[in-house]
């Protein structure tokens, strides 16, 4: 853990009696660390993403391995700031990452490729189909090489979409996210929608990186807090390009139509020159100004959720 101002990323499907008494024991602890960030705690188990010192961090990540629930949870970490987070935020929701499908998780445990496996695959079996199940947003940032991606503004959209791929049933696909934890649920969904080679990248992109770094990716990767995007190194093939010009760029804004804020990728130079693309495509192509879309000032970096 080299940086001052660490953030971790986690989660684990395991089963949680009580959510509730739960999200009281934690926001009892990470307020006392002082961490930063946003945990979701459901029946199924627990997604979070923390930041704060690097003492703290440590911390936490000892007493969350002290419970024999949650002892393996594997923490992906990565350099943050103070600021990566606003705030703490502590939720009991009805999943831990919404795709309401209702396909169980059990029967999913063993097709998780590591990444020198994953690695492999990728240079040895050409027919092999990538598939991104992230959203549309993120995968214009980064992805891997060949990669189909999903023309999806949130994860619960994956189901309806799941008939675009239907071609690919045949295929040996290999399947990633950001961290893992989507492609738990989307791998149990492929299978049962009749997908029967289906392999999941564990620890996904971001355990993928710190093997291999920029091998087989292209561009950067989406993080979810004000950080937006990460890179491994400088040395990579950048793909982000503006949403209004084509220009190279990584820069992440939210529409500022308060009936859309969907996130897109805006060059600063596009911005300078006109100021009405802090609108997406769709809501300029529609008419609408930065007066009309209730413009309030000048467009923030947004923190999103899957």
């Amino acid at each position: 853990m080299e940086s001052d101002y660490p953030v971790i990323l986690f989660y684990k499907y395991v089963p949680i009696e009580m959510p509730e008494r739960f999200a009281v024991e934690q926001r009892g602890l990470c307020s006392n660390l002082g961490l930063k960030g946003r945990l979701l705690i459901a029946h199924e188990g627990i997604n979070g993403t923390f930041a704060g010192p690097r003492e703290a961090v440590q911390k936490y990540m000892a007493t969350l391995h002290e419970d024999p629930r949650f002892s393996d949870v594997e923490f992906k970490i990565s350099a943050g700031g103070p600021d990566t987070f606003p705030r703490l935020a502590i939720k009991v929701r009805p999943e831990i990452v919404t795709l309401a499908a209702g396909i169980p998780l059990t029967a999913d445990r063993d097709n998780h490729l590591s990444p020198a496996e994953w690695k492999r695959m990728l240079e040895e079996e050409p027919e092999a189909v990538v598939v991104d199940v992230r959203n549309n947003y993120e995968s214009v940032a980064g992805k891997f090489e060949g990669a189909i991606t999903c023309e999806i503004d949130n994860f619960r959209d994956l189901p309806a979409y799941l008939e675009h791929l239907a071609e690919y049933k045949d295929k040996t696909v290999l399947m990633y996210c950001t961290g893992g934890i989507r492609c738990e649920k989307a791998s149990a969904l492929f299978r049962a929608k009749g997908f029967d080679k289906v392999f999941q990248l564990h620890g996904g992109i971001v355990n993928y990186q710190k093997a291999y770094g920029n091998e087989h990716w292209l561009g950067e990767c989406f993080v979810f807090d004000k950080r937006m995007t990460v890179r491994v190194d400088e040395a990579l093939t950048q793909i982000g390009t503006c949403a209004h010009t084509g220009r190279q760029t990584s820069r992440f804004v939210n529409c500022l139509h308060d009936l859309c804020h969907r996130l897109f990728l805006l060059a600063e130079e596009t911005e300078k020159e006109n100021p009405e693309t802090v609108l997406c495509p769709e809501c300029l192509s529609h008419g609408l100004t930065r007066l009309t879309a209730d413009y309030k000032g000048s467009p923030a970096r947004a923190v999103v959720s899957a």
